[in-house]
């Protein structure tokens, strides 16, 4: 060996045995204790009883988060604490000041730990809030607990629960505590705490393994309604499919959290996902599809965005905006697999998958933001947009699951014809996940350079239009691919009159709730919130569906003089009535010319297999 070398291989050496020393000698930052409690459940409150470390510091500053990863708007959760006080463990009382809407500060007095107690109004049925009541109780993280303000920290965080009378179990995807006590979990860090529900009180449990990997159906609220065996034997197939789509299932143990309530929605996290649906959402197969979809979406996310994730989602400021451009890909390419795998699944046929995707295609093309936003400033401006939606919305942006969802279909069909079937975004996705997935994220740049080099061609003039640009999207050349059409129009479809408003009754009123820009409505004049009282001196009911029947008697062109009162106002608009869009516009529909290729290029698409592959699946 070279001396040079020796000498060098000598240094590197006891460099790494000095790592080696300075790791052995650290030691994990003592926990935080929580002890949560449900004294009187009934009355919508849980109790919370937190032990904090103080490192000997003359005072310590506590934190509530303001919003929840996956939610972008900040919900200032702390409106909901009540009744918090600090003691030192003799028991004495310790002085406590708010410092910020989310803040306070604890003098310790030289104890070494300070012992905060605190109570949490919890009636906000949502996948994002907490909800206590006499059956059970939903306690997400961020809104329930309060932790030191030290962000660059990896505190472990202890929770322990004490049930009432009646409950018997908690599920959530918190690491159980080493001893095995029940109710006790340690989360790793602050995180991790938050990015683990629990559900506390008597739900079904369904447990099944894929890959080696336990996994649970927690339903709440089955109440007789709802199929619980059917539901877990269809979700474990959804897993099924996603596994093989990523080739690995990244968790020891994952949750679905299922709360059967009339409210909806589904929230991911890393090791879980909180899911709301209607109990009676089992006894139609529309329905049930719908909230298969929401199943495989939430575990879509399980990779996309929860490990393989924009640069700026992570670590997490828990009391700021976060913003990004990249919800395109996180949401929307999520909303484009989620029904996929659903039909990969074998749990839907195909012309229903089409169907549902031909409903997002005309989500995205009739709605007006489409020309104003591009869907990478839609991303941006979610905390003020998406999260904020008002009657005027639909005109000024587009929605990110939406227009995402339809680039992942355009742009998976792009990539399928340059490689001639090759190659797919399902390879261009796993590639990212390989070498982004973790701490590190991945930037914009390096996204889009992924999705070129899976293609072979050059994609950045191509995403740039999508993306960053308000260009029409054209289905041409992925409609070519699959031997798919949309549905011609009927030559014989009668025109309908139309105006261009959204309605409701309210208090007896017919209202507009929205009017469509550029719409013969919007050039006429009408406003939201106007009060829509005659056309052509004849009363419009106002009754549910009236107006679409009056206006049924007009043809396009009609010109009209509607009555509306606006603050109290009476005055009549001028307004010429345009023709209806044709409901069924967007449409897909195998077209019947189909060559022998097209059509197999569909079932690798649908099947998530290479052209001319075997795969056995269902024929719509």
């Amino acid at each position: 060996m070279h001396v040079g070398c020796l000498r060098l291989s000598l240094l590197a050496a006891l460099c790494l045995m000095t790592m080696a020393s300075n790791l052995a000698g650290q030691t994990v930052p003592e926990p935080i204790r929580y002890t949560v409690r449900f004294a009187a459940p009934q009355t919508n409150y849980v109790e919370i009883e937190a032990t904090y470390p103080t490192g000997g510091r003359p005072a310590i500053e506590l934190m509530m988060a303001v919003w929840t990863p996956g939610s972008y708007l900040v919900r200032e959760y702390s409106r909901h604490v009540e009744d918090l006080t600090a003691k030192a463990p003799t028991g004495s009382a310790l002085p406590v000041e708010k410092t910020r809407k989310n803040r306070w500060r604890v003098t310790t007095q030289g104890a070494s730990s300070v012992v905060v107690q605190y109570r949490v109004y919890a009636h906000e049925m949502s996948v994002r809030t907490n909800w206590v009541d006499a059956g059970f109780a939903l306690l997400n993280g961020a809104p329930t607990f309060i932790t030191l303000a030290e962000t660059s920290v990896a505190r472990p965080h202890d929770v322990t629960l004490s049930l009432p009378d009646g409950w018997k179990t908690t599920q959530t995807s918190l690491p159980a505590a080493p001893e095995g006590t029940p109710h006790h979990y340690v989360a790793p860090d602050f995180d991790t705490l938050v990015d683990s529900p629990i559900v506390a009180g008597n739900p079904a449990v369904y447990e099944f393994e894929v890959a080696g990997k336990k996994h649970a159906l927690v339903n709440d609220s089955e109440d007789g309604v709802w199929d619980g065996p059917r539901s877990a034997r269809d979700v474990e197939q959804v897993v099924r499919a996603t596994e093989r789509f990523w080739g690995t299932l990244p968790y020891e143990k994952y949750v679905f959290l299922n709360l059967l309530t009339e409210a909806g929605g589904g929230l991911e996290h890393k090791n879980s996902t909180t899911l709301m649906f209607s109990r009676w959402g089992t006894r139609t197969r529309e329905r049930y599809r719908d909230w298969l979809g929401l199943v495989s979406h939430e575990f879509f996310h399980t990779w996309n965005i929860k490990r393989l994730r924009p640069r700026e989602l992570g670590p997490f400021d828990y009391e700021n905006e976060v913003h990004t451009t990249g919800l395109w890909v996180g949401e929307g390419f999520t909303s484009y697999y989620g029904d996929l795998l659903v039909r990969r699944a074998g749990l839907t046929t195909d012309d229903e998958y089409l169907g549902s995707l031909g409903n997002t295609i005309k989500g995205l093309q009739t709605t007006p933001g489409r020309a104003v936003q591009p869907v990478s400033g839609a991303s941006y401006d979610a905390w003020i947009k998406h999260y904020r939606p008002d009657e005027n919305t639909a005109n000024t942006t587009i929605s990110y699951y939406t227009k995402g969802a339809v680039v992942g279909f355009l742009l998976d069909a792009r990539i399928r014809q340059a490689t001639n079937g090759r190659q797919s975004l399902d390879d261009a996705m796993r590639l990212a996940y390989e070498r982004f997935a973790g701490p590190r994220g991945y930037t914009q740049a390096e996204l889009r350079q992924t999705f070129t080099e899976v293609a072979g061609v050059d994609l950045e003039s191509w995403l740039q239009d999508a993306i960053d640009t308000t260009k029409e999207l054209d289905y041409s050349a992925a409609l070519e691919w699959y031997g798919l059409r949309f549905k011609p129009t009927d030559p014989n479809r009668r025109s309908k009159a139309w105006l261009g408003t959204e309605t409701a009754v309210k208090e007896g009123r017919l209202v507009a709730t929205g009017v469509v820009r550029d719409s013969p409505a919007f050039d006429g004049g009408l406003n939201a919130d106007d009060e829509i009282l005659a056309i052509d001196d004849f009363r419009v009911p106002p009754e549910r569906g009236q107006l679409d029947r009056r206006l049924a008697s007009y043809q396009p062109g009609s010109n009209v003089s509607m009555l509306v009162a606006r603050r109290d106002q009476l005055m009549h608009l001028d307004i010429t009535l345009g023709e209806e869009p044709a409901a069924d516009r967007w449409t897909l529909e195998v077209d019947s010319d189909a060559t022998d290729a097209q059509r197999a290029n569909l079932r690798a698409w649908l099947n998530g297999s290479e052209p001319g592959a075997s795969t056995g699946g269902r024929a719509g």
